[in-house]
């Protein structure tokens, strides 16, 4: 996303770096900032490959949280960034995930944030807060120190992996979509390397070597120490589609029906999910792509918006009228 601070009216949070213990007692590498007066802590990661360093647009709802008089919270999940520094641990697609959400707001609160704590992310960073929705009122029902479940504002998905089955044989099939298949699955093993090379006694070279598609690096890498006979069993266990009827907590989903990253037949289920479980709000749109709806200026002065970042702006919206 090049010269992307542009497009931003706010300025970068005084952000203090720490690390927080998720699920497992896992290191996870995070930056949180608190404005003077919070009024609630935004708690947000981002999708399946990167680090904090170049996710711009974590670094855009950071900016614009944080303007709002939001506390904010970002973090490397696991393998990523600097939490792989940490830990040589692996990913789980929301299973462990999702409670490292929980921990990282308890933490936070200890550290001065204020709650009501909201879980945000986008993409495969979207299905890992819907696991954090998930697993919040059960982890919170524990005698804890800091945070209740009552604290928990709620969950915010923005064109969230729903079914990586469903989604994953239509890239491949697609001519567009196997383009980005390649490319994320050139991201992951770069991941994968970079791993090794931290922590060569917990990454075989060679399975890595055999890492030739998305499927592969979590048959090769993920599968087994996760306990699941395949992969397919491993997608159907984190699909995100089955996490949405558990959910308890006011969540937001965005979603665009033309994403180029996933099964466009799962927008009907999507439907279906929000409309049998009334905490869901779901802002389905005819056009946006995958994640960053890049709005035009009429566009934006028909919204009344800022900015160009239409999405990020529902969100803010949507969490205000929540509180």
């Amino acid at each position: 996303m090049p010269n992307w601070e542009n497009f931003v009216v706010d300025a970068e949070p005084p952000f203090q770096q720490h690390i927080f213990t998720g699920a497992q007692g896992v290191p996870l590498f995070g930056l949180y900032a608190i404005p003077p007066k919070p009024r609630g802590t935004i708690v947000a990661t981002y999708g399946i490959t990167g680090r904090l360093e170049n996710q711009n647009y974590l670094q855009i709802l950071a900016r614009k949280a944080y303007a709002c008089s939001y506390a904010v919270v970002i973090f490397d999940w696991r393998a990523h960034g600097k939490s792989m520094e940490l830990s040589p641990t692996l990913t789980s697609d929301g299973l462990y995930e999702g409670e490292d959400f929980v921990r990282i707001a308890e933490q936070a609160a200890g550290l001065g944030c204020p709650s009501k704590f909201w879980f945000v992310g986008f993409s495969l960073g979207g299905q890992l807060a819907l696991w954090g929705g998930k697993v919040a009122p059960e982890i919170l029902g524990e005698n804890t120190n800091c945070i209740r479940d009552s604290d928990i504002g709620g969950v915010v998905a923005v064109c969230p992996s729903l079914d990586s089955n469903r989604s994953l044989n239509y890239l491949i099939k697609h001519p567009t979509g196997r383009y980005i298949e390649k490319g994320i699955t050139m991201r992951l093993k770069e991941l994968a390397q970079e791993l090794h090379k931290l922590h060569p006694a917990a990454i075989d070279e060679e399975a890595i070597k055999r890492i030739d598609s998305i499927w592969a690096f979590d048959n090769e890498l993920v599968i087994e120490k996760l306990g699941f006979p395949s992969v397919e069993a491993y997608y159907d266990a984190t699909s995100g589609l089955h996490v949405l009827p558990d959910l308890r907590k006011p969540t937001l989903i965005i979603y665009a029906e033309d994403d180029p990253f996933f099964d466009p037949t799962l927008v009907e289920n999507l439907k279906i999910a929000c409309a049998q479980n009334p905490v869901i709000d779901l802002l389905l749109t005819r056009h946006g792509g995958h994640v960053f709806y890049f709005n035009s200026k009429k566009g934006q002065e028909q919204a009344g918006d800022p900015d160009r970042w239409w999405a990020w702006n529902r969100v803010l919206q949507w969490i205000e009228g929540n509180e």
